[in-house]
């Protein structure tokens, strides 16, 4: 029997491109493949993209000037571009690498294994439609092999806001929702190979509305359904929309057990008048009240937030209301990024702010998101909490995994395997992580 082939995935940007590499490299194990850590071992390259950060498509065309030597060595070596890049920058990339054999968009990589057939004859493969058929239905089976305690699911994709500063509407396309039994059965089956803690993915993940058995189903009534799987502990989502936290959802933070109390919820700015500029389509103050009404659902839920810093005509006031916001909702964890304009979106035709002002308002905002996780890290110290522990950690017999509220936390000295859930008593918080002793 011949040497199965190698194939080597880099992965970049959010949990959908973890989860869609996953699918990618199961596609692909149908045509002969098992995966390596290493591209030197490699039959087959393959990158999957991500478009939102700043210069993300000159990153992909220096990582695969990297490659050069390894496709001289190995004339075999197949190399792909998959994601957001490759449904952007499609032809380009083919023009501009010719050692690149096919360029997948995030919507038909479904169709991986004939396009991996067709550059082993020798020809360019390019597929960046947004094809009719369902790609996860046409997908095969995920094989039986074991778990680790975690796992993405992807349950929506696309977008239909429009942010002026966001590509997803144009690289992953309009929302659509998976139906509900098949997000059922994948669940179903990835408990039985022994995950016990699931969360759901979207670019807009609580505008999803699929299809169910009697109707049209959402988000919480998606949660719900997955309460009633035997073996799973715990759901978690992200990233959600303001405009989209549904009365049934915020309810369910405060009734679903198995719902954690964690909540990424992006803002982007305090200022009403860049939240306009930016078409968000909320303001502060209904921001501010959502807040409210979960806390007032789950007391102890911990909010989680995205900024973007240096918006195209941000004033020094409007940034004074952003660190203002910050300060009357209390993260505990969050995300900041210095604007950087993608091209074909409208703010990246409009007035820039100058690079040393973005700089300069990004570290400060940033130290104050550090203090407000610091602070909320600090106040575990004490309590009880639940901790999934998902490995060992570096020290003989530590274990380490997530806490209820998606907190690192290790324990010495810990009997406790991978996948078990304990009750840990927390007796430390450290820059980035708690420790604790099982209760």
């Amino acid at each position: 029997m011949a040497d199965p082939k190698k194939l080597f995935i880099k992965t970049y940007g959010c949990q959908m491109n973890v989860y869609d590499s996953e699918r990618m490299a199961e596609a692909l194990g149908g045509s002969g493949y098992v995966e390596t850590r290493t591209p030197e071992d490699a039959d087959m390259i393959l990158l999957n993209t991500c478009h939102i950060r700043e210069k993300a498509a000159e990153k992909v065309y220096s990582e695969l000037g990297r490659y050069k030597g390894l496709k001289a060595a190995n004339p075999d070596l197949k190399i792909g571009v998959a994601g957001c890049v490759a449904q952007a920058e499609g032809d380009e990339i083919m023009r501009r690498q010719p050692l690149v054999d096919l360029v997948v968009g995030p919507q038909a990589y479904h169709r991986l294994p004939e396009m991996e057939a067709r550059a082993r004859s020798g020809h360019k493969a390019l597929d960046t439609d947004f094809p009719a058929e369902d790609k996860f239905e046409h997908l095969k089976a995920r094989p039986k092999a074991a778990r680790g305690p975690t796992a993405f699911l992807t349950v929506q994709e696309g977008c239909d806001k429009f942010c002026a500063f966001c590509v997803v509407p144009y690289t992953r396309g309009a929302e659509v929702s998976r139906p509900v039994n098949r997000i059922l059965g994948e669940a179903r089956d990835l408990v039985e190979r022994g995950v016990r803690e699931i969360t759901l993915l979207g670019q807009n993940v609580n505008a999803y509305h699929g299809a169910g058995p009697d109707g049209e189903t959402s988000l919480a009534g998606l949660i719900w359904a997955l309460n009633d799987i035997d073996g799973l502990e715990r759901i978690r989502f992200t990233t959600s929309h303001p405009n989209d936290m549904s009365d049934d959802l915020i309810a369910a933070h405060g009734t679903c057990e198995k719902l954690m109390p964690y909540l990424h919820l992006p803002v982007q700015s305090g200022s009403d008048r860049i939240l306009k500029r930016m078409n968000r389509a909320h303001t502060r103050d209904s921001y501010l009240a959502l807040i409210d009404r979960l806390r007032a659902a789950r007391p102890d839920i911990l909010i989680s937030g995205d900024f973007i810093v240096g918006f195209p005509e941000e004033s020094d006031e409007d940034f004074a209301d952003t660190l203002d916001l910050i300060e009357r909702v209390g993260y505990g964890q969050a995300f900041s990024f210095k604007y950087s304009p993608r091209p074909g979106t409208p703010a990246a035709e409009r007035p820039q702010v100058a690079p040393d002002v973005a700089d300069a308002r990004l570290q400060e905002l940033q130290a104050l998101i550090t203090r407000q996780q610091r602070a909320r890290q600090d106040a575990m110290v004490g309590q009880t909490v639940g901790v999934l522990f998902e490995k060992p950690g570096r020290l003989p017999g530590q274990m380490v995994g997530k806490s209820d509220h998606l907190h690192a936390v290790h324990v010495d000295d810990c009997a406790a395997r991978p996948g078990d859930l304990c009750a840990v008593r927390i007796v430390s918080s450290g820059p980035n992580s708690l420790a604790g002793i099982l209760a």
